[in-house]
């Protein structure tokens, strides 16, 4: 499971009898934004496989360190987040602008209960830009085109992919939406990425069973891969150290526990 919602074709209409990932994903990590459909399924994932809360957490705080990590450490002032999710507490403008408030940040989703949420999401500091992008992952000329009324292409940009290309259940098809939104920005650019795995050594196993359950009852369909998988991803990029590995380790304390949820931030050189 993830935190970012699906790339459907289109914004859909808000339905609220099927329990869906956006808002189960809220559940886990505490907020207040879903239905008792997503209570149901949420709590039916997590007792098959009672990490996910973890992988939830995990992720969050990863996205924390990654922004805090591009804006001080590699001087970023734009980020282009790519399946935004419900808004909760430190999104991406909000940490990177506490940072440098000049920073610029889009956001793109196409699920309508984030669109609902997303005038949160437009809050910015007065020195800096937050917009918002009604488009699909699966459009990623769409996503570079709108992002450029508000972004800079040609400075480099922080894309934010966080649990969005699981919902891409063609590998070969998630491979091309990286290689052609990284296309479109320049020597410098960092991808943020994570990714659910069935990995056995980072305890993935039971994520097969838990996605078999949530694709048979909930939205939208989604896959894990493993390591190797989504290391293509990161083909013609330069992965900044520790590379790909749980997220929950990504530059975090020497005792942090493994996920089955890897994350890797990646230069384009």
């Amino acid at each position: 499971m993830t935190e970012q919602p699906s790339p459907t074709a289109g914004s859909a209409r808000l339905n609220t009898t099927v329990a869906h990932n956006a808002r189960v994903w809220n559940y886990w990590i505490g907020g207040k934004d879903h239905y008792e459909v997503d209570q149901r399924v949420g709590e039916q994932v997590s007792g098959m496989f009672p990490v996910i809360r973890a992988v939830a957490r995990a992720d969050r705080d990863f996205l924390g360190r990654a922004v805090r990590f591009l804006a001080a450490e590699r001087g970023l002032r734009q980020f282009l987040d790519v399946g935004t999710g419900l808004p909760t507490v430190d999104n991406t403008h909000e940490i990177a602008q506490r940072i440098a408030p000049e920073s610029r940040i889009v956001y793109v989703d196409n699920d309508p209960i984030v669109l609902v949420h997303a005038r949160s999401l437009l809050t910015s500091s007065p020195e800096g830009v937050t917009d918002y992008v009604d488009a699909d992952v699966r459009d990623p000329d769409a996503i570079v085109r709108r992002a450029a009324d508000t972004l800079d292409l040609d400075r480099p940009v922080a894309v934010m992919m966080l649990g969005i290309l699981n919902f891409v259940l063609d590998g070969a098809e998630a491979a091309d939406i990286v290689r052609r939104v990284m296309a479109a920005v320049p020597s410098g650019s960092h991808l943020v990425l994570t990714h659910p795995t069935f990995d056995a050594e980072v305890g993935g196993e039971g994520n097969v069973a838990a996605m078999e359950f949530w694709n048979a009852n909930a939205t939208p369909p989604i896959t894990a891969r493993s390591r190797a998988e989504i290391a293509t991803f990161l083909d013609g990029l330069e992965p900044v150290e520790p590379g790909l590995v749980p997220c929950s380790r990504w530059r975090a304390g020497s005792d942090a526990a493994s996920v089955p949820q890897y994350g890797v931030v990646a230069v384009k050189p």
